[in-house]
């Protein structure tokens, strides 16, 4: 599970890695939480596009003692072995797919309460891909979730699940390509290609920018 990440790439620089023009006025912040604004890209009549979205499908629920709608929350992970079932519709269209460029993503380690933040980072890929879906949603306007697969085992003791972290050379079939062609690269990334950092820095830290 990935509730946090961070971007902390310029628009420039996303747009001169990914191959797109580049796009002012985001307002998104460095560190990502579910329900924030990110950059993703995606593929636009042919061409790649910079845009800003929401992180997180947006999950409704009834509360059980009213009986009234929650407010929604959001699915920003999706499972690789779900891909097939729960969200067919957008991974089996390219156009729903998405490229989320980050620079780390973060995990919770230590007891209840006291968890801290432990950020991995791709060595050999200073911003990195991750492998996601978007759809336009009713309640955040456009959004997007990142697709996970079963962490290496030298990942295990921080997290069951890792983000599916891109190789370069497999961003063209994850927009492009027919979904068999794009279950190929859902795929684990080297251990040894990560970096790991363990902080003293509280899981729970004050959040910079509110979510919607």
């Amino acid at each position: 599970m990935c509730n946090l990440y961070t971007n902390k790439s310029t628009v420039q620089e996303v747009a001169s890695l990914f191959g797109t023009p580049v796009t002012h006025g985001f307002n998104a912040p460095a560190d990502v939480y579910p329900q924030y604004p990110g950059i993703v890209v995606r593929e636009d009549q042919g061409k790649r596009v910079l845009e800003q979205m929401t992180w997180g499908f947006p999950r409704h629920s009834i509360n059980k003692r009213t009986g009234k709608p929650n407010k929604p929350t959001a699915t920003n992970n999706a499972r690789d072995d779900k891909l097939w079932t729960i969200w067919r519709q957008w991974f089996t269209d390219p156009a729903q797919r998405c490229l989320i460029p980050f620079t780390s993503f973060a995990e919770a380690e230590g007891e209840p309460g006291k968890m801290t933040r432990t950020w991995i980072s791709v060595a050999d890929q200073p911003v990195a891909a991750w492998a996601g879906l978007w759809r336009p949603t009713d309640e955040w306007g456009n959004a997007y979730t990142g697709v996970m697969v079963d962490a290496t085992k030298e990942l295990w003791d921080i997290h069951d699940r890792m983000p599916v972290i891109l190789h370069p050379d497999a961003h063209e079939a994850w927009l492009r390509a027919d979904a068999e062609e794009a279950m190929a690269v859902v795929t684990q990334y080297p251990a040894a290609k990560l970096t790991v950092e363990r902080t003293d820095d509280p899981w729970f830290a004050r959040k910079a920018v509110g979510p919607k």
